[in-house]
């Protein structure tokens, strides 16, 4: 920052002078605190859908479908192939949505116009009656918008989506205090010390697993139909996250209308030769509150919540499916079970608990109720135990393959405050957020009940 008086060439005619102040701003370490969120399909034009689909048919001409013998590695190639196209499509004919310290998403253009209205009356008349009444219409704009936007969130919510509202109602959602404290005492004040406690909470060490080996190939990629893929694809909301590699499930929706086929013989690829492809094992970390936590310094206080490729969740929701179909026509689930699975709910275990409890009242005994919880449930899942039991329970080898992919060569970045943190491996559980994870847990622990 470097500053001069101006006093010969602006004179003031009074004993204030004229200071004249020029700072240096670094554009590149602005840049590296801007994020990129994705890319604003909403805001796309016709013709700039019709250029993105024509870029796109550009360039999967030349790059065939994948065959129903192809390998692992080529698998691996397909899916890669598809983000980085499909990426440098969305760069080329879509805005980007980027976050930096002075993003405003309530900004419009009608609230831009009303901010040049009062710099040019200010400039004629400092005090002057239109210049305040300038002022008072921006400041009316930006209520107004702020309102709106708020609104039009609450009219989009579907479900459970709701409770997502209390994330911005309460101003300690999303953010962590000023120090963290574990189990043990230990506390963490700065963000790379918060990180450590909170990822080796969220994705703890895999000691003491099992060894297994994987089973010979099934014949579960031959249920898959572009009926399924669609449906997996579908049933997704278009308003869920992105994770690391940026493409919304509103992008894949545009790629599934441009090359449909891609998708299915992908799809059917990666359960065939049991790989869940690298690029989609890459999550990001957000940590959320715990809502009705009455110590917010305490580290289990928080949740970790993976955002993972939705284009990987799309294979794992047809997953899902077929290992819910596998394990209810077999009967691998006790009837004790009710997470999970299809016509079944909480409300459900509670009344038939509610109705044993009435029945034993009717015969004059006396009924109690003994509640559990597993600590960390979806975080403490073994790798090497679950293989081992979708083996004894002898489900089909393409799951069982594919499961062991989907939890290998995983890996997280942190979100700490909205800034990314270092990317660490991560060695146990099963991913919060991914469709494939409950069925996989009801499996992991059907054996205390049956």
């Amino acid at each position: 920052m470097r500053w001069t008086i101006l006093a010969y060439d602006h004179a003031t005619g009074s004993d204030h002078e004229v200071i004249e102040w020029e700072v240096e701003v670094d554009r590149q370490e602005e840049a590296d605190h801007e994020r990129v969120l994705g890319w604003n399909l909403a805001a796309m034009m016709e013709q700039d859908l019709e250029a993105a689909e024509k870029l796109w048919r550009e360039r999967a001409k030349e790059r065939a479908h994948l065959s129903a013998e192809c390998t692992e590695d080529k698998v691996e190639q397909e899916a890669a192939w598809c983000l980085e196209a499909m990426s440098s499509v969305l760069n080329s004919t879509a805005k980007k949505i980027r976050i930096c310290a002075r993003s405003k998403r309530w900004w419009n253009t009608d609230i831009k116009e009303r901010r040049k209205a009062v710099g040019r009356e200010k400039r004629r008349r400092r005090n002057s009656e239109e210049a305040t009444r300038a002022k008072a219409e921006l400041q009316k704009s930006i209520r107004r918008s702020k309102s709106q936007m708020w609104s039009d969130y609450l009219q989009n919510l579907r479900g459970a989506e709701v409770w997502r509202a209390a994330q911005y109602a309460n101003p300690r959602a999303g953010r962590t205090v000023e120090a963290l404290m574990d189990r043990e005492g230990r506390q963490a004040n700065t963000a790379v010390e918060k990180e450590e406690m909170l990822r080796r909470e969220s994705f703890p060490p895999n000691d003491n697993d099992q060894y297994y080996e994987l089973p010979p190939a099934g014949s579960a990629h031959m249920r898959v139909t572009e009926q399924a893929v669609e449906r997996a694809l579908l049933s997704q909301s278009v308003k869920k996250a992105p994770g690391p590699d940026k493409l919304s499930f509103g992008a894949i929706r545009l790629l599934w209308k441009w090359d449909k086929e891609r998708i299915v013989w992908l799809t059917k690829a990666a359960i065939r030769t049991g790989r869940h492809p690298a690029v989609w094992t890459h999550a990001s970390g957000v940590v959320n509150c715990k809502p009705g936590k009455e110590d917010y310094t305490k580290l289990k206080a928080y949740r970790s919540i993976s955002l993972l490729s939705c284009m990987g969740k799309v294979v794992e929701k047809v997953v899902a499916e077929l290992l819910l179909e596998e394990a209810e026509s077999r009967r691998l689930l006790s009837d004790e079970q009710f997470g999970s699975r299809k016509g079944r709910s909480a409300i459900d275990a509670a009344a038939i608990m509610v109705d044993r409890a009435h029945a034993a009242w009717t015969n004059g005994h006396i009924t109690g109720v003994v509640l559990m919880d597993i600590k960390a449930a979806f975080p403490s899942v073994a790798k090497g135990r679950l293989v081992n039991l979708t083996k004894v329970r002898q489900m089909d080898g393409d799951l069982i393959r594919w499961t062991e992919s989907f939890l290998s060569e995983r890996t997280v970045e942190m979100i700490i405050e909205g800034n990314a943190m270092e990317r660490h491996p991560v060695e146990a559980g099963v991913p919060q957020g991914s469709p494939v994870s409950p069925i996989l847990f009801a499996i992991y622990t059907s054996g205390l009940i049956k």
